[in-house]
């Protein structure tokens, strides 16, 4: 049978890598001002900024629902594919857990809890890309990546905790003093679920070269095919500068690919986020 592999947004793959594999993508929802938008589709990252600045009200995400997956699924399958579908980790969202439902109504559907966000989640979809491309089949791939989803190391560099404050993740109070004293915390994903790690502190520009440093310096344990420079619009500058430090600390990759992140990190994180994302070997 021909392969068909589909992912939820909240991946953060451009779409020239979408369409170099031939990834189909289900989105989730944005909720802002009472309307349920379609992330990437009906709504944009700039879109929530506005939002934001004018109302002071963050957007809250939504999932995919049931009918949602039954109808790509249906979609594809009745041309002959069997279909293997990856999802945000199901600690974050309700995504996976439908998407499971619909697969239950419709032969050789497959189903993935890539256990990440954002272009973590985007390294399992692109490893499961890879195998079919090998010919695997979509039961292989369902085995090899939730096999590889706990090796991807994903995080992320955070401005201003304004959003997490907005959002209900943090405390007035912790929100206060993390302005007062500049702090920029880490946020890592870690067994599926978003956390805090290091904290940061002086302006963003430095905070990001210090923090890819801190994840790549003396590291042994990182494969070099792939790692993403994943962000919520950060400068040009900024951004060649991370690519300029892998670079440095860790020459040798296949692949140094910026993505930009979507409505999904957006809400959660704010502006001038940046993450450096990757695969362990262990």
């Amino acid at each position: 049978m021909k392969l068909k592999i589909i992912s939820d947004s909240t991946c953060d793959l451009s779409k020239e890598i979408l369409e170099k594999y031939d990834i189909s993508t289900v989105p989730l929802y944005i909720n802002m001002g009472g309307n349920m938008l379609k992330d990437g589709i009906e709504v944009t990252p700039n879109d929530i900024y506005a939002h934001v600045k004018q109302t002071g009200i963050l957007p809250k995400t939504a999932a995919p629902n049931l009918s949602d997956y039954l109808d790509v699924f249906n979609y594809w399958h009745d041309l002959g594919y069997e279909i293997i579908c990856f999802c945000i980790s199901s600690d974050c969202s309700s995504s996976y857990q439908n998407a499971c439902t619909a697969a239950q109504m419709v032969e050789d559907t497959y189903v993935v809890d890539t256990r990440n966000l954002s272009s973590g989640e985007g390294h399992v979809v692109l490893y499961g890309a890879e195998l079919a491309q090998k010919g695997a089949t979509a039961e292989e791939i369902q085995k090899a990546c939730i096999e590889v989803a706990p090796r991807v190391e994903a995080s992320f560099v955070i401005d201003s905790i304004d959003f997490l404050y907005k959002g209900g993740r943090c405390s007035p109070l912790a929100a206060f003093g993390a302005n007062l004293l500049k702090l920029k915390p880490c946020i890592d994903v870690t067994d599926g679920k978003m956390a805090p790690s290091k904290k940061y502190r002086g302006n963003i520009e430095k905070v990001i070269l210090d923090y890819v440093t801190d994840r790549l310096k003396g590291r042994t344990d990182i494969i070099k095919h792939r790692i993403f420079i994943t962000h919520t619009g950060c400068s040009r500058e900024v951004v060649a500068q991370v690519r300029d430090k892998i670079n440095e600390i860790m020459p040798g990759f296949d692949e140094i690919t910026e993505t930009f992140a979507g409505c999904t990190v957006t809400s959660h994180c704010g502006p001038n986020t940046l993450g450096i994302l990757f695969i362990r070997s262990k």
